[in-house]
């Protein structure tokens, strides 16, 4: 392997910067967030009387599921693995249509859409940020010979 393809290997030696912590923080709330709506949908399709119960524990199991990649990404960034910023990207772009969706209904639900739009936000611009890219060793474009 290349020097040009080695990833440079985040500074472990110094304190965690506040920006990579909160956005461990806010992907793990979704993550549980994810998880808590799985379990609700699982025991409701299992003891309630939903309409199709099928439906209702495929659906439990996938957001259960789906709440294993914010929570795996959250661990990663509080361990500052640089593979973990992706899939924590990821799951605020999967957000912004969640939260949008939530904003156009007629419901109680545009307070849920309006949290989950500001946690996306700032969870990316913290992913995104500068000092964030530095604590996980990750490289920008054209720097690989540095």
């Amino acid at each position: 392997m290349s020097s040009e393809q080695t990833p440079t290997t985040p500074d472990a030696a110094g304190p965690r910067p506040r920006r990579l912590t909160y956005a461990a923080g806010l992907t793990a709330l979704e993550g549980l967030g994810l998880l808590a709506g799985g379990v609700w949908m699982l025991v409701r399709g299992l003891t309630g009387q939903p309409d199709d119960r099928q439906q209702a524990v495929t659906g439990g199991l996938t957001l259960v599921l789906l709440a294993l990649l914010p929570l795996l990404a959250a661990r990663g960034l509080l361990g500052r693995k640089g593979w973990s910023r992706g899939p924590a990207v990821i799951t605020q772009l999967l957000a912004l249509p969640v939260a949008y969706n939530l904003l156009q209904s007629d419901s109680v639900a545009i307070p849920a859409g309006i949290v989950l739009a500001v946690v996306a936000v700032t969870a990316l611009v913290l992913l995104l940020n500068p000092e964030t890219t530095r604590a996980l060793g990750i490289r920008g474009p054209g720097s690989a010979e540095k």
